[in-house]
């Protein structure tokens, strides 16, 4: 199912963009459930991202750290399509990115970062399961990098964890929240990179939808909620965002 953008394009100022790891394979970050993906290369690597386990063995966060030590992430750049919505912000549309990453990379694009809500939470900063104090992820890593595998936070002693939502964790409410109040007054919910199999997350697009905006879906595979959408589009994403974004500019510039 691929219409042509002008069809659904027309009118539209308010965008909501969801993103999950697909937009993010260009800039070298593996996707998760993909073919070369995190789960389907080591299926038991889930067991290292399940809270319980974290929280309950040493064993498994000296794992996780190791993980996280030499990333992928750490060297990403943001690719054409982070850069391409970062543009359609600055063309003067209304852009909320509601994102599954943690990569931090829509940030690093110029998307205005109190504009992201990052659904799953970030790699980038560090918070203690105790206190609750949070800080930069590169100081915890480098203690990591020193022989220390498994790091408890410096005020408490307790456990520190990337502030990510893990397997067994809930989504932050309010950031949740927040994500189904801009959903559901967006005119275009635009879903790039994401099976849409993860919820509550997900379910952002049946927000979206009951409240009348127009649903696309950017993806390689089919997702559960392909048959909300007005348009369905299988080209990868690094050409498919950016001919959107530039449509998307064009009727903002145009008034239309």
């Amino acid at each position: 199912m691929t219409q042509a953008i002008d069809d659904w394009a027309y009118g539209v100022t308010r965008v909501a963009v969801m993103t999950g790891a697909g937009i993010s394979t260009d800039s070298g970050i593996p996707d998760y459930r993909g073919p070369n993906g995190v789960w389907t290369r080591d299926p038991a690597a889930a067991e290292v991202f399940t809270y319980p386990n974290f929280m309950a063995d040493p064993a498994v966060r000296r794992r996780f750290w190791q993980r996280y030590l030499n990333h992928a992430a750490w060297q990403a750049e943001p690719n054409a399509a982070h850069r391409a919505l970062a543009e359609l912000e600055r063309s003067g549309s209304s852009v909320r990115i509601l994102t599954q990453n943690i990569d931090g990379l829509h940030q690093l694009a110029g998307s205005t970062p109190r504009k992201v809500l990052e659904l799953h939470g970030s790699m980038r900063t560090v918070v203690c399961t105790g206190c609750g104090e949070r800080t930069p992820t590169g100081q915890t890593l480098a203690r990591v990098a020193e022989g220390e595998h498994d790091p408890s936070c410096p005020s408490c002693g307790s456990i520190l964890k990337l502030g990510l939502v893990m397997f067994g964790e809930h989504l932050d409410a309010t950031v949740l929240g927040q994500a189904k109040r801009v959903a559901a007054v967006s005119q275009l919910l635009l879903v790039v990179g994401s099976s849409l199999l993860v919820e509550p997350a997900a379910s952002l697009c049946a927000v979206a939808a009951d409240a009348g905006a127009r649903l696309v879906i950017v993806n390689r595979d089919p997702t559960p909620y392909d048959h909300l959408a007005v348009d369905v589009i299988r080209e990868p994403i690094g050409v498919a965002v950016p001919r959107i974004a530039a449509a998307l500019g064009k009727v903002n510039e145009a008034g239309l």
